[in-house]
């Protein structure tokens, strides 16, 4: 391709509301451009580097036995009432009507989709496993879109989506697709962390996220400095600090403990003030928060979690907070948030910062696993100003569900070695997940089995945002003059540069760039009439891997020299203009050679 045949408007300075590397570096480089906020517009130059990421992708799920599909973009909305998301999806889901005022969603994601597309022609076990997967559009109404195509409104995304007669042939696509997902983000030159994460809205047993390290992450990554522990924050676990207990060993254990006495606490409320007030520490406080849970699931609580009433009371000690998507997944609803003051008033007939859990009636009580080790507690007396102290955990009060409910935080032992657990912020660009029957039971889905009984197909899902990451490969691959692209991505493999195109340097330029072609290497032939240092500038801004410039100085040397330069890699050097095609074929199919064999975490 030559340079005046293309179209690549590159900008000297990127637009204020750019804030972020890859944000900056796609508009200024002539990749993208801005139709309105979180709508970006792929030009030629950044579709090339799309496409290549596509190739990529389609490459290993082909490999990892997927079969590509082509599901529409509007979907009716019927299929989402049967899954139940038309109501818990919320504001991000953009629905639309049509002219005969039918529903529809314009997709977020496709497993409502793909469900109704299997269902109507499976009918046999002998039909499965199936994995089918798209490349396709996607629409959010994000309610802040923003660095660039990092975090649009409307996205590229890569679904997959398997169905299984049991949980070994699940499990079996479940890592294989991890064992894919770790090879297209290695053959895109990306570092990337596979990490435990919380299924969220997606539903399903099981998921693993993966990450890369960024300072502008949306995720919150605990990792282990001793092991290869990493979860996100909404999932991970620590090594207890306390030793739980049963209820019955729990009320053993207090049998010498004085029982609950009130005392006063005028104008005590939040921890802080009770650890000044009672010369004591906040580990032996246990809050009690009351939470509103929305959209709790048809088949209700886990066992022995009382009434499925909308509020719940939360303990857990004073010293810890509650990790809300743990809480949602335990409660099985789509979000949990603290009740607004006058429920809490209401519910618990005391202000906030004095519930507990002694005498309360009425609320399903959850408490965190820390709560169970507890005696000899201080709680709210559920009345004004006062506090009950000497309460213990299982002679006093008896919660309906005891659970792991606690945010894990930076210093908090590793559950697997013990080690030193540390945060990281990262961007999640693929996410793996275990859907078991959330779609195929709402939706109706079955197969016969070899005996001829009606089931329900297992399911799972598996995604990479390919804007997101074709977005986190610039923002790890670059410098101050522009984009350093792995081979692998890069818009155009190779640069020919003449420093004037005309004379010896023009013919000498053609003659490179027809065998560049003749060799397969994905060349742009610079034949602007522009000056050298423009051309320069560019060619580091775009990112091209290797620029070969043509000059006559070094054309006169015998034998015939040009200069060549991997963009990031130091000083250029002299190779004989009748060999540097092959010199760059065969460095080429070096570097790609080792992102397809290249390490890395997980």
């Amino acid at each position: 391709m030559k340079y005046s045949q293309f179209f690549i408007p590159t900008l000297r300075e990127a637009p204020g509301d750019a804030v972020v590397a890859s944000h900056k570096l796609m508009l200024r480089s002539g990749m993208i451009r801005r139709l309105a906020n979180g709508l970006f517009a792929y030009l030629p130059l950044g579709l090339r580097s799309l496409r290549k990421l596509e190739r990529i992708i389609r490459e290993e799920m082909d490999a990892a036995g997927a079969l590509e599909v082509k599901p529409t973009v509007v979907v009716p909305g019927e299929l989402w009432k049967e899954s139940g998301r038309w109501d818990t999806m919320g504001q991000a889901l953009l629905r639309v009507k049509n002219r005969l005022n039918g529903d529809f969603v314009v997709s977020p994601t496709a497993e409502e989709a793909l469900t109704s597309l299997l269902r109507d022609d499976l009918s046999s076990y002998k039909q499965l496993p199936l994995n089918l997967y798209q490349i396709n559009t996607k629409y959010r109404d994000e309610v802040r879109p923003r660095y660039g195509v990092m975090r649009g409104r409307e996205f590229i995304m890569k679904d997959a989506y398997s169905f299984h007669t049991d949980d070994a042939s699940l499990d079996e696509t479940y890592q294989e697709m991890g064992r894919a997902y770790r090879r297209i983000f290695r053959r895109a030159g990306l570092s990337v962390i596979p990490v435990r994460a919380d299924s969220g809205a997606m539903g399903g047993s099981g998921s693993e996220e993966f990450m890369v390290e960024s300072g502008i992450g949306d995720n919150t990554l605990i990792l282990c400095r001793a092991c290869a522990y990493a979860a996100n924050v909404e999932k991970a676990a620590c090594k207890p600090d306390f030793t739980a207990l049963s209820p019955a060993a729990a009320k053993e254990a207090a049998a010498s403990l004085p029982p609950p006495g009130r005392i006063d606490t005028p104008d005590v409320k939040s921890i802080a003030d009770l650890c000044a007030f009672l010369k004591t520490d906040s580990n032996n406080f246990i809050k009690t928060l009351v939470y509103r849970a929305d959209n709790i699931e048809a088949d209700g609580l886990p066992a022995g979690g009382g009434t499925s009433s909308g509020f719940f009371a939360v303990l857990i000690r004073g010293d810890l907070e509650v990790n809300e998507t743990k809480l949602a997944a335990l409660l099985r609803a789509s979000e949990v948030n603290l009740a607004e003051d006058t429920d809490v008033e209401r519910l618990t007939g005391a202000p906030v910062g004095f519930a507990g859990p002694l005498g309360l009636k009425g609320l399903t009580i959850v408490a965190d696993e820390t709560v169970s080790a507890m005696t000899g507690a201080v709680t709210g007396a559920l009345a004004r100003d006062a506090h009950y102290q000497n309460v213990a955990f299982g002679r006093d009060f008896t919660p309906d569900i005891v659970a792991d409910i606690r945010t894990v935080t930076a210093g908090d032992r590793c559950p697997i070695c013990g080690g030193e657990l540390y945060e990281k912020k990262g961007n999640e660009l693929g996410h793996i997940f275990k859907l078991g029957y959330k779609y195929t039971k709402s939706m109706k889905v079955s197969f016969l089995d070899a005996d001829g009984k009606s089931r329900t197909p297992l399911m799972g899902c598996y995604g990479i945002g390919l804007d997101r990451t074709l977005a986190a490969v610039i923002e790890e691959h670059h410098d101050q003059a522009g984009i350093i692209w792995p081979v692998s991505l890069a818009p155009f493999e190779a640069l020919v540069v003449p420093v004037k195109y005309e004379g010896a340097a023009g013919e000498a330029a053609d003659k490179l760039y027809a065998e560049l072609a003749r060799l397969g290497v994905d060349t742009l032939l610079d034949d602007r009439r522009e000056r050298a240092g423009v051309k320069f500038n560019d060619a580091d801004l775009t990112g091209i891997p290797f620029r070969v410039v043509i000059g006559d100085k070094n054309l006169a040397s015998r034998p015939p020299l040009v200069e060549l330069k991997r963009r990031g890699q130091g000083e250029a050097r002299l190779v004989g203009l009748a060999e540097a095609a092959a010199v760059i074929a065969r460095e080429i199919r070096t570097e790609l050679a080792e992102l397809d064999g290249a390490g890395g975490r997980g």
